[in-house]
């Protein structure tokens, strides 16, 4: 293993929840009078925090979003994962081999911790983190795309930027890792592989990730 830390986006990497999310997303904005579609909303929000989100609406209509918009979303989306949501394929394997051969790992999601926290336990996985392990956009300054979160997750970690990987499946958080310094393993089952380009290396089977971290 070529890394001393591989650090986990959470949506969509360890959990299935992308096409959930940016369904409720997309249905949330449209009812508040801003119209968009499941793809408009994966092509625009994913892998973006609540304020990002609140950033891009307010810069391309002039409406700032309501004062609760982050609590509903958050409550439709916590309950539409509570019914739905699965670990992605091959998620499993993936951890059981780097605990194998001793490499940390972590989560850094632009998600908050209460939403990272439920989508994990739904998912099975929240005992193989723990609170530890966590780190969310609420912990720093900037999200992605800024390195922020990462740097914070690797310092806390300690481990130096250039000894990790980051596993991403949003073309925000491939920027923030390769702002960070690290290499980036663009994971496109769900985005389109052109988005991620500038990963290291780029692949749609998750079972595949431990052989690309480890060549």
């Amino acid at each position: 293993m070529r890394y001393d830390l591989v650090i986990f986006d959470n949506d969509g990497v360890l959990v299935d929840s992308e096409r959930i999310a940016n369904r409720v997303l997309a249905g949330f904005l449209t009812e508040l009078g801003h119209p968009t579609t499941l793809e408009e909303s994966v092509r625009d929000f994913m892998g973006s925090s609540v304020t990002r989100v609140r950033e891009v609406v307010r810069a391309r209509t002039g409406d700032s979003l309501p004062l609760t918009f982050e609590e509903v979303l958050h409550e439709r989306t916590f309950a539409a994962f509570r019914r739905e949501l699965l670990p992605v394929d091959g998620i499993d394997g993936v951890l059981d081999k780097l605990e194998a051969e001793g490499v940390p790992y972590c989560v850094a999601s632009s998600g908050t911790h209460e939403r990272i926290r439920v989508s994990l336990t739904k998912a099975g996985l929240y005992e193989r983190f723990g609170e530890g392990l966590i780190f969310s956009a609420q912990d720093v300054a900037r999200g992605k795309p800024d390195p922020d979160l990462f740097l914070h997750a690797a310092g806390t970690m300690g481990v130096p930027p250039g000894r990790c990987a980051v596993v991403e499946d949003s073309p925000l958080g491939l920027r923030a890792g390769v702002a960070a310094g690290m290499d980036v393993y663009g994971y496109a089952a769900m985005t389109p592989p052109d988005r991620l380009a500038a990963a290291r290396e780029r692949f749609t089977d998750m079972n595949a990730l431990v052989g690309l971290l480890s060549s």
